[in-house]
């Protein structure tokens, strides 16, 4: 009569389970992430810049994060800024940044941020392919979302979110194209000057 194995005896399965973590022995700080699905998976940082919305293009702080997500560092790089330049009074950011934690902490040190809640614009004007089709417009719920729509609603706010795009794209539009440093996925947010002008 043939035996039965025992649990002890069997060869064990080889795990299926993917790591939580992939660990890079030159670079353990960095993270895998991708730009978009589109886009491979590289281990990689973002770095975040935050330029002043004067015209000038300066670049007053930096941060470099081993996350894809641009909102769990954005009040933390404003805030760091209290030991360098001092910190602005207003704060603009694209809907990246959208975080009712940092919304909040921004607010408590006296800086009022402006964070797009949604794409502020649904089709770009120089884009010359068909638009896409139209998406159900997401019901906003959370109350400092609310409060953040009805504030980018009024002229002073768009007077100066209108500054975002021709501030900090043009900076990383530099860093990219005319230094050739391309190895960095970058996201920006950038305060208005001290005068708010």
């Amino acid at each position: 009569m043939p035996r039965k194995a025992s649990a002890a005896a069997r060869p064990s399965r080889p795990t299926t389970t993917r790591p939580h973590r992939q660990s890079n022995l030159t670079d353990p700080d960095s993270a895998l992430m991708r730009r978009s699905d589109a886009h491979k998976y590289r281990q990689a940082y973002d770095a975040q810049a935050v330029v002043c919305a004067d015209g000038a293009q300066l670049i007053l702080a930096t941060n470099l994060v081993a996350t894809s997500a641009d909102s769990p560092s954005f009040a933390e790089t404003i805030l760091a800024m209290a030991q360098t330049i001092g910190l602005p009074r207003v704060v603009l950011a694209d809907t990246g940044f959208a975080s009712g934690t940092a919304v909040a902490k921004l607010e408590a040190h006296g800086i009022e941020p402006l964070v797009a809640i949604g794409r502020t614009q649904p089709h770009r004007p120089y884009d010359f392919r068909p638009p896409p089709k139209q998406k159900a417009t997401r019901a906003i719920k959370q109350p400092w979302r609310i409060a953040m729509r009805a504030k980018l609603e009024t002229e002073d706010a768009k007077t100066l979110y209108r500054k975002r795009k021709q501030t900090v794209e043009p900076v990383f539009g530099i860093i990219t194209s005319a230094m050739g440093f391309t190895a960095c996925a970058c996201a920006a947010f950038q305060t208005p000057p001290p005068n708010g002008h």
